[in-house]
């Protein structure tokens, strides 16, 4: 199984960007899918997971401003964030828990990050 993320960039603060993630390979059911996120100098954070039936859960810091979505037939997780911040600024990793075949255990994958840098 891998995660392919894709969408960081360079934003001006107050702008629209979005994130999506793609997971491929063997998967029978993926359970939960998210976004975290890696400042320099920073632990790793959770920004946001959505549930297999869409039950959602945000960081207090980006309630009201960034949206987690998925397309399950494309095993597809996003990430719209509106009025970015600099704060904003981090390396968003994908995670997902999946679940490869019928009856096996489930297990965690991470993309490979990818940079979101925004300019005040």
């Amino acid at each position: 199984v891998q995660l392919q993320a894709s969408g960081g960039g360079l934003v001006q603060a107050g702008s629209s960007h979005r994130l999506s993630c793609t997971a491929s390979g063997t998967i029978f059911v993926i359970r939960r899918m998210g976004w975290y996120r890696q400042a320099p100098g920073r632990q790793r954070e959770l920004v946001a997971f959505i549930a297999w039936r869409g039950t959602t859960n945000y960081t207090d810091s980006v309630k009201g401003r960034f949206t987690i979505s998925r397309d399950n037939p494309k095993n597809t997780v996003y990430l719209q964030m509106d009025n970015l911040k600099p704060e904003d600024t981090a390396v968003y990793f994908c995670h997902a828990d999946i679940r490869p075949f019928y009856g096996s255990d489930d297990f965690d994958y991470w993309g490979q990050g990818t940079q979101v840098t925004v300019s005040s």
